[in-house]
């Protein structure tokens, strides 16, 4: 008697491969959502951080500052969320009232949805191009 030979075909190999693919698009896209509503929580924490210092350098100085490093952030003129995805700043702060910014950085989909959140002392919550990033669960 012969004996079988033992071993993967190639058409075992290509369905294999077939099924890996379609899991891949599956998986890939979920990612991919699930690293943007990172990057927004990094940037809505980020704000909501400041606008948290804000009203305590306010309780101390009855005013508001734009400088970053008063309210507790490095002394880096770019002043970004940990994966480096949004740029927070403070353009605007007087006795009355601050704004508070988060910009994202990188060019692609994301820029198209929630470029831009803002936060001011009277806890008005916007962003943009989207208005519901603050509460965007896609």
């Amino acid at each position: 008697m012969r004996a079988r030979m033992r071993g993967v075909t190639l058409t075992e190999l290509m369905v294999v491969v077939v099924i890996i693919g379609i899991l891949t698009m599956i998986a890939y896209p979920n990612y991919r959502g699930y690293a943007a509503r990172a990057k927004r929580n990094e940037a809505r924490t980020a704000l909501l951080q400041i606008a948290t210092n804000q009203e305590r350098f306010y309780l101390q100085n009855n005013t508001y500052t734009t400088d970053m490093t008063k309210l507790g952030f490095a002394l880096s003129a770019a002043n970004k969320t940990g994966s480096g995805s949004y740029q927070v700043d403070v353009p605007t702060a007087d006795a009355d009232n601050f704004t508070a910014e988060a910009l994202y950085l990188n060019s692609d989909d994301e820029e198209l949805k929630c470029k831009k959140f803002k936060i001011n002392g009277r806890n008005a919550q916007t962003s943009e191009p989207y208005t519901d990033c603050w509460t965007r669960t896609r």
